[in-house]
């Protein structure tokens, strides 16, 4: 599926209250995992989940905990970056890497999670491509963002007493650990080829700041 093709499916979704577009069970385990929110409008959509790199065949889906004006109430995830270190160390071009992959052409819904969860409902999908001229101001600020964070991550390694990147932040791109214990209590650290060594005992990912959003919805007089 496109991401144009799921726009238009979404568009007939939005404000229509959740308890009209999923079971009870649904329901539950949205409020039990709110990880489950973007997934289930996955489904809504008519699309298989797997693993692959992108949600559809060109470009990503991003869902976001909003009030009932679209005002965001949560950063938004993009990725993790352990499998990636060493390319943002190296500061590889923008648009050659992992992140511009993830970040070039997506679809952002706001989800009303005001009220009771029989009510919330998903709002008019944004859709964000920077090979489009109107989103050329948008290009400019997270190309910077990703080298201001890739010197940032780097000087950390470099200054900081442990040695460790730790969160970096530009004015809509940020890197903040992510991460969970395993079984036995220990993290996901990122080794690093470049310094042959440990530069985090955890995992980190990039993230949208809430800023992010209140540019855009200002961009597009929304």
């Amino acid at each position: 599926m496109y991401l144009h093709e799921a726009e238009s499916k979404i568009q007939r979704l939005a404000n229509i209250p959740f308890s009209e577009l999923f079971s009870e069970r649904d329901i539950q385990n949205i409020i039990v995992n709110k990880g489950k929110t973007g997934q289930l409008l996955e489904l809504a959509l008519g699309k298989r989940l797997d693993s692959a790199n992108l949600d559809f065949d060109d470009g990503e889906l991003k869902t976001n905990k909003c009030d009932s004006f679209g005002n965001p109430k949560e950063t938004v995830f993009i990725t993790q970056i352990s499998s990636i270190i060493d390319e943002l160390l190296t500061e590889e071009p923008f648009e050659n890497t992992h992140l511009y992959e993830k970040i070039s052409n997506l679809l952002y819904v706001p989800v009303c999670k005001d009220g009771d969860p029989h009510d919330w409902k998903f709002f008019t999908p944004i859709h964000i491509d920077l090979e489009r001229k109107e989103f050329s101001s948008l290009m400019d600020i997270w190309e910077d963002d990703y080298y201001s964070i890739c010197k940032q991550l780097k000087h950390s390694i470099e200054t900081s007493r442990d040695g460790f990147i730790h969160t970096s932040n530009g004015r809509h791109i940020q890197v903040r650990s992510k991460d969970s214990k395993r079984s036995d209590g220990s993290y996901n650290a990122i080794y690093s080829n470049i310094y042959n060594r440990y530069v985090s005992n955890k995992n980190h990912a990039f993230y949208f700041q809430r800023q992010f959003v209140f540019d855009i919805r200002r961009m597009l007089g929304i």
